[in-house]
């Protein structure tokens, strides 16, 4: 069975056969996949390694190496139902991104270019299948969830996807893959209020202005303040445009803000705004580069605060939406503490 069909696939009310949507058949639930029904999902792939960004690159293929050891080391893997990754349809990514955007892209890496728009956007000849993997996992995760196959997902991919614009790449984005899923759950699922939580270090300039007009999706980031960390945007006074107004709620963090300022801002602005607005989907952006040990950026935050930021979070999703929370992976540059932080956020997702 080829992981791209995959997305053809339902549990039955047994739960050890799988039933093929197009033509109905069943067949035995693949090997390790679902382990004894688990209910987190998760996406992870040896092809994103191929998006070589240069060794001396932030966004480096030890991110995932480090990420996956630590997994498999906890037991954290094995606990976890396997997400399948193939290539997005092009179409779901043209539902974002401008035509003019995806053809530079896939120019600019099949002629061996080193970069996308700002030198920032390493790529290399691999990189446009290897992001078309990442939004795939994403899209796939966001299936997967609504079928009810799992609980919830967490994405470990590359390239990282929240500051990509509708037609242009910034701060190693190629395609926004949390837009993209969001998008999905809007037009492929029907649902009408999907709430995406960033809480990257660095604001998600991509996904804010792609949403900015659309009271579907709120959008929610909490980050490093504009006046001191990239990419500039993201003051409060964004509050979204036209329809959108007021779907957006910008968090800005001025350093050396920690803990204490993260927990003060979930109860007295995130949670209040979630609950107002009832999701019926939870997306995060999960970037871990807040850390107190990470070098892109100033902010004071410990392994344990990703712990209960995901329990709040589990918690909303329980609240309005039956647990229904896929994350993907942004930001985190500090190998250790990102792999550490993974870890933590995987357990409570698997507590959930």
């Amino acid at each position: 069975m080829h992981a791209d069909e995959y997305a053809l696939l339902d549990v039955t009310t047994s739960g050890s056969m799988i039933r093929r949507l197009d033509t109905g058949n069943e067949t035995a639930l693949p090997t390790g996949m679902y382990p004894s029904m688990a209910r987190t999902g998760l996406a992870q792939d040896e092809r994103f390694a191929q998006h070589q960004t240069g060794a001396d690159h932030a966004e480096r293929p030890q991110r995932l190496e480090c990420i996956a050891a630590a997994l498999d080391e906890r037991g954290l893997s094995d606990s976890c139902a396997a997400v399948a990754v193939g290539a997005v349809d092009m179409t779901l990514v043209e539902a974002v991104h401008t035509e003019d955007y995806v053809a530079r892209l896939r120019k600019a890496c099949s002629e061996g270019e080193s970069f996308i728009d700002v030198p920032d956007s390493a790529i290399c000849p691999a990189s446009f299948e290897v992001a078309r993997l990442a939004v795939g996992a994403a899209v796939q995760a966001v299936d997967d969830v609504m079928a009810r196959r799992i609980d919830n997902a967490f994405c470990a991919v590359r390239p990282p996807g929240h500051h990509a614009e509708r037609d242009a790449s910034m701060g190693f984005c190629l395609f926004n893959n949390v837009a993209i899923a969001a998008r999905r759950l809007l037009n492929h699922h029907g649902l009408d209020r999907v709430v995406v939580l960033d809480w990257d270090v660095h604001h998600c300039n991509g996904t804010q202005h792609i949403f900015e007009d659309d009271p579907r999706v709120l959008v929610i980031s909490l980050h490093g303040h504009p006046g001191v960390v990239y990419p500039g945007t993201g003051f409060a006074e964004e509050r979204g445009s036209g329809d959108g107004e007021g779907y957006t709620l910008n968090i800005p963090m001025l350093p050396p803000s920690g803990d204490a300022a993260y927990r003060r801002a979930f109860d007295e602005q995130v949670l209040p705004a979630i609950d107002t607005f009832a999701p019926e989907f939870v997306l995060l952006s999960a970037g871990f580069d807040a850390h107190r040990l990470d070098p892109l950026a100033p902010l004071e935050l410990e392994t344990e605060s990703f712990a209960w930021m995901t329990d709040a979070m589990t918690a909303a999703a329980a609240q309005h939406c039956e647990g229904r929370l896929v994350s993907l992976l942004e930001g985190g540059y500090h190998v250790d503490a990102l792999a550490d932080s993974v870890c933590v956020h995987v357990a409570r997702l698997l507590e959930a």
